[in-house]
């Protein structure tokens, strides 16, 4: 038995999870989840990341985004959108029964972490899903017009400001939701997803005990790059390096991480930065396709870094 826990956030992080429930029995696995992204609209709790994640194990998502519900309608937004209301951020009709669900449950006094759980089991899902924290936790983007919430900057900015720098409202208190710190510690393996290490894997790590809890955990800890060949997959992230100062590829990426991974796989078009990264970080390299463009490459990448991050072979 190999239990996983793997720090994920948004669409890169879902598809490597896709993989790894198919690698590894699902009860298995443990998904820590960004909530930095969430947001209040129309006076719903939006949970982005942790929706993705899972619309994307249960088969739900949208193949053609990555996000939202496969065969969506917009007609609540339609005429959302001709009452003059907040139609910026996309909330199709099948989408708003998960926020209508979420909001009403917490409105009722139960933790995001115990909603989430119903959320997954009514999907279906056999894996470990979990928020980060249960409490208020906030990405803010300073920017050269000025600091805005995350899905401000992303969504209804269109990500196209120059990032200055990131913080989070509300980590001096956020405490881990149960069972987070006990799921690092008694991993066999901790995974870092390919997603944005700035807004996605930054804000995990930023809660308390949680860096702490990676660090001394007796499992090995793998990050995979989310750039290939200078270039973010999806997202800002490429972006976000070089305005705050990185080098713009898997080596900047690298940097970031050194101080809590032991293995970083990297892409094959970055092969040449291989010797580079261990020199300078210290990490062991290890290089395969990670552009999950399908059932069978999603598999291979989980498969490749299980067997990375435990000496297998």
């Amino acid at each position: 038995m190999t239990r996983a826990a793997v720090l994920a956030g948004g669409v890169g992080a879902a598809r490597f999870l896709d993989g790894l429930v198919r690698v590894l029995p699902p009860e298995d696995v443990t998904a820590i989840v960004n909530v930095g992204d969430d947001m209040e609209w129309a006076g719903l709790h939006i949970s982005p990341d942790l929706d993705t994640v899972m619309y994307t194990l249960a088969d739900m998502v949208n193949p053609e985004t990555g996000w939202g519900l496969r065969g969506e309608s917009r007609r609540t937004l339609d005429r959302l959108s001709e009452l003059g209301g907040p139609d910026w951020f996309m909330i199709g009709d099948l989408d708003l029964a998960t926020h209508l669900f979420r909001t009403h449950w917490l409105g009722q006094g139960n933790p995001l972490s115990t909603v989430t759980r119903d959320l997954a089991k009514r999907a279906g899902l056999e894996l470990f899903i979990t928020p980060v924290t249960d409490d208020r936790l906030r990405t803010m983007v300073d920017t050269d017009a000025g600091e805005f919430a995350f899905q401000d900057y992303f969504v209804r900015r269109r990500a196209s400001d120059t990032v200055r720098g990131i913080r989070f409202d509300g980590i001096d208190t956020a405490q881990p939701t149960p069972k987070v710190i006990n799921a690092l510690l008694e991993a066999d393996v901790i995974v870092i997803a390919p997603s944005n290490p700035f807004l996605s894997i930054e804000p995990i790590l930023s809660v308390r005990g949680i860096r702490d809890a990676v660090v001394n955990s007796r499992a090995p800890v793998a990050a995979i790059s989310p750039i290939i060949g200078g270039e973010a997959v999806k997202g800002p992230a490429a972006d976000i390096l070089q305005s705050l100062g990185h080098d713009v590829s898997a080596l900047g990426v690298a940097r970031l991480y050194e101080d809590v991974a032991e293995v970083f796989v990297l892409d094959e078009t970055d092969a040449p930065l291989a010797d580079a990264i261990e020199a300078e970080t210290r990490m062991r390299v290890v290089v395969m396709p990670t552009l999950m463009t399908d059932v069978e490459a999603k598999m291979a990448l989980a498969a490749g870094t299980l067997k990375a991050a435990l000496h297998d072979g």
